[in-house]
């Protein structure tokens, strides 16, 4: 993710020197000239912006579809464990109580992960 907020904000450095060289060489009135920078550079904030909500949206998706089949495989586990245990002794069952409780913290682990990306992504889109 830093990789990309990287890009983005070289993107936008590069597009602001492009905005002052153009004004140092531009053959327009001053006045001209400005508005068209102004008006470029809404257009490339404009796109990225939108690229990066897309993205974003994009993320979130693929984020809560993985979080969903993670907790689905580990929920069938969970059950599957829970219901074998209850022919087993009571340290088979502690084991399986652990290896239960593994699954589901492994869940919320990635989906907090998944969170705290598409979060950071949306912080950097709207700090851009």
């Amino acid at each position: 993710m830093k990789d990309q907020s990287k890009l983005i904000a070289a993107l936008l450095v590069g597009a602001a020197a492009g905005a002052v060289l153009g004004l140092l060489f531009a053959p327009d009135k001053g006045e001209e000239t400005r508005g068209s920078i102004a008006g470029y550079a809404d257009d490339v904030v404009g796109r990225a912006k939108d690229r990066a909500r897309s993205a974003s949206d994009q993320l979130k998706e693929y984020g809560t579809s993985a979080f969903e089949k993670a907790k689905s495989k580990f929920g069938s586990a969970a059950d599957d464990l829970y219901n074998y245990r209850d022919g087993v002794s009571d340290e088979i069952r502690s084991k399986a109580d652990d290896v239960a409780d593994e699954a589901k913290d492994q869940a919320s682990n990635a989906k907090s992960k998944v969170k705290n990306v598409a979060d950071d992504l949306n912080d950097s889109i709207q700090n851009a």
